[in-house]
């Protein structure tokens, strides 16, 4: 399996994930694009990430911004967002080739993002969410940004992965039903998310495991502590390691400290998933 680190912090630059992505044995650094060093303007510096990225060894996946939104009302604010994935998956595209020679050809080149839940309402009695209220507006969004990405990814290989957080709503599982009609779109599953939500989307995932393309693989207990060290929590992480061979699945090992981060590559050395770190 391929196993890579996020997007850490504590480490001030590019450079420094980079060092820390080698001196570990990891493949890859998943680029989040919540960062002001990872917008998509930095991003388009390709020539210079592929150069860094060879002289480590390494390649690149990416995570898009969690507060994009292609279902915006405001059409202003969701063709920004939509334009931010365009120029995204043209980054992605020039970022396959070291994909193929440092990390496994037989996967696609990843962009991660979220669904938007959108803004909801409070009445009296309950929470209306406006998503849902004006369900054909927001599918009609979708289906337009699923058609844009199909077109502007063509035949590259490239995939952009929808991925589980706090729980996806109804309507959120409509369409991400919708966008799974296109070849170009899969799924993450964070099975640390999943556990500190009580596994909810569990069955969604499961309906849809052969779309299965990306994992971000951390400790949780069921209480909502997220992102622990491999063995820190209460996760089976040796079945869900397992399905996420059974689908050669790319993990992240996503930690929020580097602290945790050498603990879980630790927890797989012993397990023999992945090599003993060579430092020095």
């Amino acid at each position: 399996m391929q196993f890579g680190m996020p997007t850490l912090i504590e480490n001030d630059t590019l450079a420094d994930n980079i060092a820390l992505c080698r001196e570990l044995g990891l493949s890859f650094v998943e680029l989040n694009m919540n960062f002001p060093e990872y917008q998509v303007e930095k991003l388009e510096w390709t020539d210079l990430l592929a150069k860094m990225g060879a002289d480590a060894g390494i390649y690149f996946t990416i995570h898009l911004d969690e507060n994009l939104n292609v279902a915006d009302f405001n059409p202003r604010v969701s063709e920004a967002y939509l334009e931010t994935v365009r120029r995204s998956i043209e980054v992605a595209k020039k970022l396959v080739p070291l994909k193929n020679r440092f990390g496994d050809p037989g996967q696609p080149l990843t962009i991660n993002m979220h669904m938007h839940h959108g803004i909801y309402i409070t009445l009296p009695d309950r929470k209306v969410q406006l998503y849902e209220r004006y369900f054909p507006v927001y599918v009609d969004a979708i289906e337009r940004f699923r058609d844009l990405c199909t077109e502007w990814i063509g035949d590259s290989d490239v995939r952009i992965v929808v991925e589980n957080t706090d729980g996806f709503k109804n309507y959120e599982m409509r369409a991400i039903e919708l966008m799974l009609m296109s070849p170009v779109f899969g799924l993450t599953w964070d099975i640390g998310h999943s556990k500190g939500i009580k596994e909810i989307d569990v069955p969604f995932i499961r309906e849809h495991e052969d779309r299965l393309l990306h994992m971000h693989v951390h400790d949780a207990t069921e209480q909502g502590r997220n992102h622990l060290a491999l063995g820190d929590g209460e996760l089976d992480l040796a079945e869900r390691l397992a399905t996420a061979e059974r689908h050669n699945a790319r993990c992240v090992l996503e930690t929020k400290t580097i602290e945790a981060l050498r603990k879980s590559v630790a927890w797989l050395a012993e397990r023999e998933l992945m090599p003993w770190p060579q430092i020095g």
